[in-house]
């Protein structure tokens, strides 16, 4: 098989690509990656030598790159996107550019390539907050911050090309991942490097947001079954019942690694902060998808890595 996996260079597209090519050795994978702030060659550095893997810089909004990279290819696993709810905050344009734009170029692209699969990955963000229950692939939609909106928009524009052309697309929406390699903006390796530095660890309001956390490679495993086993037109959320509040998140980190209580602050909360998260996972457990890894075992292992690879995110942090 032969798989084009655009912004392969970020946090989970490229666990992805390593783990696709260790599962699946003779696959091919060309990773089309813009290369903005948070992509990062230096992730898959160790498959520099490895023949069936291909990098590309460029842009998914970019139809000539696109057209080019699709001749041959099967299948599209769609990562690129502006992610961090922050920065939509105060550039949500850029958000609609990638998010929404990018991908319409994209699909029109693999519609007229007729790949025979597109998954575009998502996020269970664009269901909104819930203080009870969670929520179905079946639920409506009601994203909270400029960033859900704009992955709202392109689930509604992928489902529409399977609604109007049949195009063979997927929709996957999956929870909070952690792991190596996640840029250190985002909540867990900001505050494991944060406190490696004898830094203050800012948290939101009075920490008590609940979100559920997902290894990331267990989230890729989860996107292998729905790229070989998944149907057509379908939604799938991916999470891994780990519902925890962001405070307790940070007293973890701190007990592994042996730091006081004391670096906690409390900081004003982001404006249309979600109170909490929650999905169901039935349908991609029908398709056999189980965890490998228990939280506490991974979130210590993630706290482990970057202690081993502060080369890795000190360089990060200097430009944020």
């Amino acid at each position: 098989m032969k798989l084009l996996v655009t912004g392969g260079a970020g946090f989970i597209g490229s666990n992805f690509i390593r783990y696709m090519l260790d599962a699946y050795p003779d696959y091919k994978i060309i990773n089309l990656d813009k290369l903005t702030y948070c992509g990062n060659l230096d992730n898959l550095k160790d498959l520099d030598c490895n023949t069936n893997y291909r990098f590309v810089q460029g842009d998914i909004g970019d139809a000539l790159i696109v057209q080019e990279l699709l001749d041959g290819v099967d299948a599209v696993v769609h990562f690129a996107a502006e992610s961090h709810v922050d920065r939509s905050i105060l550039e949500p344009s850029a958000f609609v550019t990638t998010n929404v734009l990018g991908l319409n170029t994209l699909l029109n692209c693999c519609l007229e390539a007729k790949v025979e699969r597109f998954i575009n990955i998502s996020t269970d963000e664009v269901y909104g907050s819930t203080e009870v229950g969670s929520f179905s692939e079946d639920d409506k939609l009601d994203p909270s911050s400029p960033y859900s909106a704009s992955k709202a928009a392109g689930d509604l524009l992928t489902r529409s090309y399977w609604i109007t052309y049949k195009m063979p697309v997927i929709i996957t929406r999956s929870t909070n991942n952690f792991g190596p390699y996640q840029y250190p903006e985002k909540l867990i390796p900001l505050l494991i490097s944060n406190a490696l530095e004898d830094k203050t660890l800012p948290i939101y309001g009075d920490g008590r947001n609940v979100r559920d956390w997902i290894y990331v490679e267990d989230n890729c495993r989860a996107l292998d079954l729905v790229l070989h086993k998944g149907k057509d037109g379908e939604i799938y959320n991916i999470g891994a019942g780990n519902e925890e509040q962001n405070i307790d998140i940070v007293n973890q980190i701190l007990q592994i690694l042996g730091k006081p209580q004391e670096l906690i602050e409390y900081v004003t909360d982001r404006k249309g902060h979600d109170r909490r998260y929650s999905v169901t996972t039935n349908k991609v457990r029908e398709l056999g998808f189980s965890l490998n890894q228990d939280f506490g075992e991974a979130l210590e292992k993630t706290v482990n890595w970057y202690c081993d690879n502060q080369w890795w995110w000190e360089k990060l942090k200097k430009d944020m």
